[in-house]
This record gives C-alpha cells, sequence and structure tokens, in this order.
C-alpha cells in the first residue's frame, strides 16, 4: 500500500516516456516528497492510503521552455518589424536599460504565470538580475533553470564587466549549489550572451566554470545571418568558433541554431551539444528556418523554446510545436518530417533531455510531478477513443485553450485556468504599469 501521497487518475494519461504510450483509465500516484511514486492502468494501481483526484479529460507531463527571456514581458511589441540587429540594438537594448530590479520581478511573475497557464512549468531563461527572477519563480509556483546573462555589449557595463557577471554566477553556484529551492524549483547556469557580444576568452573561461561545476552553458548561437559575421569570417561559423575557444563540451545548450551547416550539425554531434529550436522568433525576426530534419537525424538533442515574449511575443509552447511542425514539413518536402507526436515530445521529454534534467518531462516513478491536465470535451477531439486521432486533435486543433490545472512537485499552481499563489489582475496591472513606463 502507498501511504502519504496523492493518487491522480484520468481516462487519458500521456507520460511521453518510451514508445508514448497511450495510457487508458490511468492513474498517477504521488508521493509526499512531490515525485511521482507509480503510474499505470488504474486496474493495477496499488492500494492507496490518501486523497483521489479524478479528473475528466488528460493527464501529461508540464511542458520545458528550452529557451526563453521571460522578464522583457513588458516589453512585448516593441519594434515588432525590424530584424534582429535593429531590433535588438535600436529598440530592446535602450529600453532594457531603463529597467528596475522591480521591473523584472514583475514582468517574470506575470510571464511565469502565462507559462503556467498554458501547460508549461519549466522555463530555461536567460536574463540578469537573478534575484529578482528566483523570487518570482518561487512566488509563482514553477520551475525555472535560471542562466543569468553575461555580456560585453553597448550599454551593458552598467551591470558589470563580463567577468564579474561571469564570477558572480560561480559565486552563487559555489555558496548554495545546482539547484535549490522548494522541490528543487531552481537551478542555476551560466548565460554568455553569444559570441558576437563577448570576446573569445569570455567563451573559453565561462565554459570552463560551467563544466567544472556540472553547469549548463546557455547560449545564442548562429540565430541570423547578420549577426556575426566577423566571427564567421574568422572561423567559418560560430560552432566552429565556440570549438577552436574551448567552448564546447559539458553541457551546452545552443539556442536557435538557424544558419548552421552540415559541418557545423557535426560538432554538435560530437560534442554532444543541444538545441532549443524557437521557430515562431526565428520566423518573426526574419532570422531564417532551422534545420530540425538534419540535426535529428544526426541524433542531436533538440527542445522547444519560445523566446523572450519581446521576439516571439507569444510564451505558448503549443504553438510553437506546431510552427516547428510546419516549418519542418515545408523545409523538408515532406508531410511527415515532424509528427504531431514529434513535437508534442519535443515539448516535454526531449525538452527535458536537451537541458539534462532527467527528473521532469515524463510521467515516471521518481520524476517530480509536474502535471498538466487538458480538456477532452472540446470538439477540437473529434474521436478521443482513436490514439492517432487523439494526438493529432491535441496537437493541431487543441493545445493551450484546453489546459485547465497544473501542479509542480504535486503542488496545484494552477486551478481551472487561474494561478493559485499569484493574484493574477494584480500581476497583470503591474506589468502594464512598467509598460506604460517604458513605451513612452
Amino acid at each position: 500500500m502507498t501511504t502519504g501521497g496523492e493518487r491522480f487518475t484520468a481516462p487519458v494519461v500521456l507520460t511521453c516516456g518510451a514508445g508514448f504510450p497511450v495510457l487508458r483509465d490511468g492513474v498517477v500516484d504521488v508521493g509526499p516528497d512531490g515525485r511521482i511514486a507509480h503510474v499505470g492502468p488504474r486496474a493495477d494501481a496499488p492500494e492507496l492510503d490518501g486523497p483521489v483526484h479524478a479528473l475528466p479529460g488528460l493527464l501529461m507531463p508540464g511542458m520545458v521552455n528550452t529557451h526563453c527571456h521571460t522578464p522583457m514581458l513588458s516589453l512585448r511589441g516593441m519594434g515588432g518589424d525590424l530584424p534582429l540587429m535593429s531590433w535588438l540594438q535600436e529598440v530592446m537594448w535602450p529600453a532594457e536599460a531603463r529597467f528596475t530590479e522591480e521591473d523584472v520581478r514583475i514582468g517574470m511573475t506575470a510571464g511565469a504565470v502565462e507559462l503556467l497557464r498554458t501547460g508549461c512549468t519549466t522555463s530555461v531563461e536567460m536574463y540578469f538580475v537573478a534575484d529578482a527572477v528566483i523570487e518570482a519563480v518561487l512566488t509563482a509556483g514553477s520551475r525555472v533553470l535560471l542562466t543569468p546573462g553575461i555580456i560585453a555589449a553597448p550599454g551593458w557595463d552598467r551591470l558589470g564587466t563580463w567577468e564579474e557577471m561571469r564570477d558572480g554566477v560561480s559565486a552563487r553556484i559555489d555558496a548554495g549549489g545546482l539547484r535549490s529551492g522548494p522541490h528543487e524549483r531552481v537551478e542555476l547556469g551560466y548565460g554568455p550572451h553569444s559570441a558576437y557580444t563577448l570576446p573569445p576568452e569570455a567563451l573559453t573561461t565561462t565554459a570552463e566554470a560551467a563544466r567544472e561545476r556540472g553547469a549548463l552553458l546557455h547560449v545564442h548561437v548562429a540565430e541570423s545571418r547578420q549577426e556575426d559575421l566577423a566571427q564567421r569570417e574568422e572561423f567559418g561559423s560560430v560552432p566552429a568558433q565556440l570549438e577552436a575557444v574551448g567552448a564546447l563540451g559539458g553541457r551546452v545548450l545552443a539556442a536557435h541554431s538557424v544558419q548552421v551547416s552540415a559541418e557545423d550539425i557535426g560538432l554538435y554531434r560530437r560534442h554532444g551539444v543541444a538545441v532549443a529550436h524557437c521557430p515562431g522568433s526565428n520566423a518573426k525576426l526574419a532570422a531564417g528556418l532551422a534545420p530540425v530534419g538534419d540535426l535529428r537525424r544526426a541524433g542531436v538533442r533538440i527542445g522547444l523554446g519560445t523566446d523572450g515574449p519581446a521576439s516571439g511575443d507569444d510564451l505558448d509552447l503549443w504553438h510553437q510545436a506546431r510552427l516547428a511542425a510546419l516549418f519542418a514539413r515545408v523545409r523538408e518536402d515532406d508531410a511527415a518530417a515532424l509528427t504531431a507526436a514529434d513535437v508534442l515530445l519535443m515539448a516535454t521529454r526531449d525538452g527535458a533531455e536537451a537541458i539534462d534534467r532527467a527528473d521532469i518531462g515524463v510521467l515516471e516513478p521518481g520524476r517530480w510531478a509536474d502535471l498538466v491536465h487538458v480538456d477532452l470535451d472540446d470538439q477540437a477531439f473529434v474521436d478521443p477513443d482513436d490514439d492517432a486521432q487523439l494526438l493529432s486533435n491535441l496537437v493541431w486543433a487543441g493545445g493551450s485553450r484546453l489546459v485547465r490545472d497544473v501542479w509542480v512537485a504535486g503542488e496545484r499552481v494552477i486551478d481551472d485556468g487561474e494561478p493559485v499563489k499569484v493574484d493574477a489582475e494584480r500581476a497583470r496591472a503591474d506589468l502594464r504599469a512598467v509598460a506604460a513606463r517604458l513605451h513612452t
């Protein structure tokens, strides 16, 4: 008998585990430690001494957003029709220069609520003012892999030198470890912005610091044709530069990786580099279409990312899943290049694997009970009793609008679409007040 835990039952459970089983009349047991104790058919479930939550619809793992800058939520829509470098240098960076620590906290709080409402429980954030980001995440009850930004671009010296930024991350990890907070809700890594905003020494030494501590190195790579011409002229490509300066190896997450060659993909494969694929942002900024098919065939781990809410505008990973499938099909001239199951896995299990997290992204014993309840009582589902039709309808016609409830480590954080731990109306009002100041 299982004691001291809770049981969740649902007509359908998608574990997103090996073989992608569609479990009918399923059970997910959560222990008092917030981890999954059992998953399986209700008929085979052990006896339980604890409450049972009988849910209609579908249970699945919380989604993993592998690349985001959520605190920029108050800048949503600014410079919306500019290419990447003009958007960054002429609009974003001047606006961010006006951010206060409180602005960052407000943006991250509202953004964490928005992510949770879509069923995204974990986001990989590259941003500054780490204390404000962490406070917001713990307030909302979500989960974060925070890689504080390290940059040496005009105006950013207000936050210190790149050496001080790097050493600040190292000091945090050395003092408190990689993971902290209730149910390990916070993980720390390093966020060197890019090869074009940092000198080679910064990339080399930051990568060394990350490897020494087993931390994630999260870096923008080859997002557009215009951004890193000098680096490509000298090294041939940005991945080649990263290899030359010793920045590959260990846990490396290359965000975007749009303008990469077959040789670059070979470097990724040899060094175990993972990719955060952000199709919406890449399309909106006219950066290009990432070679997702080539990366997958090479065995490169790929997760989905929304990018920041000021570039992609949308923090909905379901939307990114659909875009990823559509763009891959067009690029490959193949209507099955990415299936509904493929992109749902990219948003869950594959995203967790891309950031080397074996404790999230799948519903299986030992992992954190990050659960998402999806309503099946909607005409998006024409035959929910058919497994293939269910998955197709879920991705192509359903998505975030059908997310009803969310739990992180077994703690309910979204109840019938509303945040449990944050006053949504207050969060929205605070966000709009910040935006009103920054948009003038």
